[in-house]
């Protein structure tokens, strides 16, 4: 048998080796519930809120600098004024002068069919960041029409990215040496429309789909780039009649643009069209 003696001052020892051991137990017991200090999570610190942005005096802003088309401007003034939705125009130094928390006081930001490597190139890349944040933080809504549309997403040529790397390419179409015609476009419900293309994007992998090319490939796209929603259209359905001559339309020009209208308001609202 193995006799443990004590001593007066073993005892007092023991005692203390015995605290110890047990307070060692009591911390990592299983379940116990006790974290020691310097493994507790940190606390979580919400990010600083944005600065309000500076309301503007109309709701959107129609971008007209180097690179856009102006008689596609004028084309989607023309819709703008028979919806009476108030709007200012901006060009490149315009834009470029303009803040975050300015850009942030629009509903929607609309840039209009031109070219997209041209618009590109004549932006800094702090006036391309200064649409993306305004977009993604304080919900601007984006409503690229053609080269818009091709500007809006991944572009090497200085593109917004508002589609998180992802970067669009021609209608098949343009493959075949053709550069504008008639195209017959299809929706989730209700009949097709004929409208105006010239070397515009098809859409395909991103957001979804509101309308659809012949080939099936997307025409019309809708979705969300952080806070705000974005439309990207590679036809023109907003196109006046003259850019039809020498074209055969089974639709009437007065249907288009009234479609037009209908992408412009949607956008302007953040309001999804039916999509596939």
């Amino acid at each position: 048998m193995l006799l443990c003696v004590t001593s007066a001052g073993s005892a007092a020892r023991w005692a203390v080796l015995s605290f110890v051991l047990g307070t060692a137990i009591i911390l990592t017991g299983c379940g116990s519930g006790t974290v020691p200090p310097s493994t507790q999570a940190a606390e979580v610190v919400a990010p600083p809120a944005l600065p309000p942005p500076i309301p503007s005096a109309e709701p959107v802003l129609l971008y007209t600098g180097t690179g856009t088309s102006p008689t596609d401007v004028l084309a989607i003034e023309a819709v703008l004024g028979t919806l009476r939705v108030g709007y200012l125009t901006a060009d490149s130094s315009q834009l470029e002068a303009t803040s975050e928390r300015q850009l942030g006081g629009y509903k929607l930001l609309i840039v209009p069919g031109g070219d997209s490597i041209t618009i590109g190139e004549n932006l800094t890349t702090t006036a391309t960041a200064t649409i993306r944040n305004s977009v993604a933080q304080y919900g601007v809504h984006y409503l690229g029409i053609c080269a818009g549309a091709f500007f809006g997403g991944y572009s090497t040529y200085n593109g917004v990215d508002l589609t998180s790397g992802f970067g669009f390419d021609f209608f098949s179409d343009e493959n075949q040496g053709i550069h504008k015609e008639a195209v017959l476009i299809s929706f989730p419900s209700g009949e097709p429309l004929d409208v105006y293309w010239e070397d515009g994007p098809q859409l395909s992998g991103w957001g979804d789909v509101v309308a659809k090319y012949p080939d099936g490939t997307a025409a019309i796209v809708e979705g969300k780039s952080g806070n705000g929603f974005v439309m990207f259209t590679g036809v023109h359905p907003e196109a006046p009649a003259y850019w039809r001559r020498g074209m055969k339309f089974t639709t009437p020009v007065s249907v288009d643009i009234a479609y037009a209208g209908t992408v412009i308001q949607a956008a302007l609202a953040g309001t999804p069209l039916p999509h596939f």
